[in-house]
């Protein structure tokens, strides 16, 4: 798991070790400066060009008279040493330059003279669409937006189609807080050091970062290890950890008894969905509860399913309950959340300290949304599971991706339930505050019916006995792998919600 720090965090961690291995500043600045130039390397500069004009690959730096300008002078002198054909720009403003971006320019000053300083729009160079640019200007210590040289800099830079690789953090953007509506360069690559940035997980920002690559530069362990954060990004290795293979003598009891609530009149196809992925994630028994309308389809489609449509259900002999995909907001879906949530303190999940004994999705959450006193019977330790439409339904609109990380942490608090806001990389936010990021899944799930199959992953994994946390971060990864390896066979364009529960049984084979 990498824990996800703060801009300022991560000054710390560069003075931690700077102090503690020890390392100069200096040295620090060379070995992000010699990490990026080998990525450049690998993945641009050694590539085959196939655009016939460019037989020459330019590349233009434009530096601040930051530290972040500093990455770039250094960058700048390393791809020099290489015979690379290299233009360095530096935007000369009043700012006071720092003590490390002086040092590299010296020291790129004694082997080069292709050193331009920008006091002017005159003076902004002309950039051909086969030029590799390098965007080295602010980095995360940028505290307001762009204005004046700096800003039409940036406007000049994204007029062209020329391939933009930013240095830490594309220039304009903030790292902990907003950048909607802000100036910022648009960059197709970003490469950035040790883990990532807040701002990097987010929708908001994906056109300005474009893909983005974290390079290792060494920073001191310790400091990692010791230091707490908010957020966190999963891994194979953390959810390795969680996962818990079967014991040889295991039987049915041992994997709970699930109940799914879904389906109505025309979306049958959901329920067959979610009892399909609960099946697939390994519970022991489950039963649907279905609109007789849907009866036999469902004994058709899913003979592993116990299948039931009478209204007056006996909650005692579920381990847990999921609901929502394909119900529908009528008056007897209504009804049957409404009676769902009167009784289920019947569950044997809801008895278990911090397991899950619901799991609500869909249409539930809009029923939740339409009569808002239903939220205050939630139980402790509900999963919520809504995409952002979903969730601004039920906790009303935010004007930012920011905001709405804020907002599902503290609705999460009040209602002591855990929240998964799905995207690319879905975000679970928890009672306690904390809040995690996923580091699995693809474009391609973006289709209908993906969330029915999230569902009912996390019902059978609840069933089976995994806390409510292990629940959501064991099953949103597990949904996202699933998608990875169904989008690597089918592609993401063909991909249909099916084929990520398909795909589950080689997920899990992942883990083992």
């Amino acid at each position: 798991m990498m824990k996800i720090f703060t801009a300022a965090q991560i000054r710390n961690w560069d003075a931690y070790s700077i102090e503690h291995e020890p390392v100069s500043s200096i040295q620090l600045m060379e070995r992000a400066a010699t990490a990026s130039c080998n990525w450049l390397q690998d993945h641009v500069l050694n590539k085959k060009i196939t655009k016939p004009a460019a037989k020459e690959t330019v590349i233009k730096i434009f530096c601040g008279k930051g530290n972040n300008g500093g990455d770039g002078l250094a960058i700048a002198r390393i791809l020099i040493s290489k015979s690379y054909k290299v233009f360095t720009y530096i935007l000369d403003t009043e700012n006071k330059s720092s003590h490390d971006f002086d040092h590299n320019l010296i020291q790129l000053q004694a082997t080069n003279n292709n050193i331009h300083f920008i006091s002017d729009k005159a003076l902004f160079p002309e950039i051909n669409d086969h030029d590799l640019i390098i965007d080295a200007l602010f980095g995360t210590g940028l505290n307001k937006p762009m204005e004046g040289l700096a800003a039409s800099l940036l406007q000049h830079i994204n007029l062209f189609k020329a391939r933009v690789v930013a240095i830490d953090i594309p220039s304009g953007m903030y790292a902990d807080k907003t950048s909607v509506n802000l100036l910022t360069i648009k960059a197709n690559d970003t490469l950035s050091f040790q883990t990532y940035k807040m701002a990097f997980l987010l929708a908001e920002n994906e056109a300005a970062t474009g893909a983005v690559h974290i390079l290792n530069i060494g920073l001191h362990k310790a400091f990692e290890n010791k230091e707490p954060a908010q957020y966190n990004l999963t891994g194979q290795a953390f959810i390795k950890q969680i996962y818990r293979p079967r014991k040889q003598f295991a039987h049915k009891g041992n994997f709970g008894h699930a109940l799914l609530l879904a389906g109505s009149y025309g979306k049958m196809g959901a329920a067959i969905l979610v009892s399909k992925a609960c099946l697939r994630s390994g519970v022991g028994l489950l039963t649907s509860f279905v609109p007789a309308c849907g009866y036999e389809i469902l004994q058709a489609t899913t003979p592993e399913a116990m299948v039931i449509t009478a209204t007056d259900i006996d909650y005692s002999k579920y381990t847990i309950a999921g609901a929502g995909p394909g119900l529908g907001t009528g008056e007897e879906a209504v009804k049957l959340i409404t009676h769902l949530l009167q009784h289920h303190s019947q569950l044997k999940n809801q008895s278990s300290g911090e397991g899950c004994s619901l799991v609500l999705d869909a249409d539930a959450l809009n029923i939740l949304a339409a009569h808002p006193a239903l939220l205050k019977q939630l139980p402790a330790n509900t999963i919520l599971t809504p995409h952002p439409k979903e969730f601004e339904r039920l906790f009303g609109k935010t004007n930012n991706d920011f905001e709405q990380i804020t907002v599902a942490l503290q609705k999460a608090n009040q209602y002591q339930c855990y929240i998964i806001l799905k995207g690319h990389h879905s975000f679970i936010a928890t009672p306690s505050g904390k809040g995690f990021f996923n580091n699995t899944g693809n474009a391609g799930m973006a289709t209908g019916g993906s969330g029915d199959v999230l569902t009912g992953i996390l019902t059978g994994l609840a069933a089976q006995g995994y806390t409510t946390l292990e629940t959501c971060l064991l099953g949103v990864y597990l949904h996202g792998l699933a998608g990875d390896i169904a989008a690597n066979k089918f592609g993401q364009e063909a991909m249909l919600a099916g084929d990520i529960t398909e795909s589950l049984g080689d997920a899990f084979k992942s883990l083992s």
